[in-house]
């Protein structure tokens, strides 16, 4: 799994150093920093952000509402303002590009947190423990974004076996043994996954299609792992599988 990548782009490097090793204390990944627009353009098309921390001021005579423009443009992921002036004219002037979020220099550890988490969610969806990849289906995708914790991971597809519902519950089952619960019904965690590679084959249960192992009269094996089939399920199961029931 990966954890949520934010991009740092602040033509202050004390600023944007201090920056960066409080978003590891906090546990996201990140990039950067880029201190200028065509830095910033060049962070966004190496690094895939997954979000962007954007200072209005920067170096050149481009600033960070150029660059909001072009996220909005060419990249869509949530950006959110870094900004040592809190006047009308240049809350004016960045509310043109609706950044999701605007957070005024100097900020708290917590702030900053609070920030990330609220323009990730926002831009998302309000589902607060699953969060789809933005701007692409998701038989486009390959991942989906989970919470654990205060961190958003990035779970790829080809690493995750099962889903094991209970009741608002999912249990997400990796191939490393690793086990992750959100709160979610099932269907609704489906919903975020490509279909063609996940199907219910239970009332409590979707399966990775690609990653079965053994298909048995009543259950299938995926690493060892064995997962019933329900009776409804059965008929559509084989089907998808090629084969007759």
């Amino acid at each position: 799994m990966a954890v949520l990548k934010v991009g740092v782009i602040e033509d202050e490097l004390v600023i944007a150093r201090t920056i960066l090793n409080t978003l590891g204390e906090l546990g996201y990944s990140s990039c950067g920093p880029a201190i200028n627009f065509t830095e910033a353009l060049a962070m966004l098309e190496q690094d895939k952000p997954d979000l962007v921390l954007l200072d209005i001021q920067l170096a050149g005579r481009k600033d960070g509402i150029d660059v909001a423009q072009k996220l909005n443009e060419s990249h869509p992921i949530p950006f959110i303002f870094l900004t040592a002036n809190s006047d009308s004219e240049t809350i004016d002037r960045a509310k043109t590009v609706k950044p999701h979020a605007y957070i005024v220099k100097p900020f708290t550890k917590e702030e900053l947190f609070a920030a990330i988490e609220i323009a990730f969610s926002n831009f998302t969806g309000n589902r607060t423990d699953v969060k789809p990849a933005p701007a692409a289906s998701n038989s486009a995708r390959s991942f989906v974004f989970v919470k654990e914790g205060y961190v958003f991971r990035k779970v790829y597809f080809n690493e995750l076996l099962f889903l094991e519902s209970d009741a608002n519950y999912v249990t997400l089952h990796l191939k490393s043994h690793k086990k992750i619960m959100v709160r979610s019904t099932i269907q609704d965690f489906v919903e975020q996954l490509d279909p063609a590679l996940f199907m219910r084959i239970h009332r409590s249960f979707s399966v990775n299609l690609s990653l079965i192992d053994e298909i048995f009269p009543t259950e299938i094996a995926l690493e060892g792992r064995k997962i019933p089939i329900g009776k409804s399920y059965r008929d559509e199961l084989f089907k998808a599988l090629g084969l007759e029931s």
